[in-house]
């Protein structure tokens, strides 16, 4: 039967505000965040150092383990470009997909990150 839900990783990002957004939604598989990869070096290409991050995984539902790697290498790209905090967005802790683990081993210089289980929290702290 074919899926008919929406699974994606999906990058937004909003230049005045230097926030970059990545939302996971679903089932993400590695195909997907290869895809959102070319999408965020795309974006960074003349993008302002001093960024900031906001991880929204509400709509998570799985992802393929095999997406470890590639988690990596967006880190750091984002590592590379000067992100200076993190927000993230996990409402269910059983979702939480190591990467605070990842963080030590991808970021040179680590930025700060806060973890909140609400939307509304993470936008007071982003002061969107």
């Amino acid at each position: 039967m074919p899926n008919n839900h929406a699974n994606m990783f999906l990058v937004t990002t909003n230049k005045s505000k230097r926030l970059i957004q990545l939302s996971f939604i679903g089932h993400v598989t590695l195909e997907d965040l290869e895809r959102g990869g070319q999408d965020i070096a795309e974006l960074l290409a003349d993008w302002p150092a001093g960024m900031r991050l906001l991880g929204d995984l509400e709509r998570l539902e799985s992802m393929d383990p095999d997406c470890v790697e590639e988690l990596g290498r967006n880190m750091e790209l984002l590592d590379r470009n000067g992100v200076e905090l993190v927000v993230r967005v996990i409402p269910d802790s059983t979702k939480d997909i190591g990467l605070n683990i990842l963080t030590i081993f991808h970021y040179k210089k680590p930025p700060r990150v806060v973890t909140c289980s609400k939307m509304t929290e993470a936008a007071r702290i982003l002061s969107l």
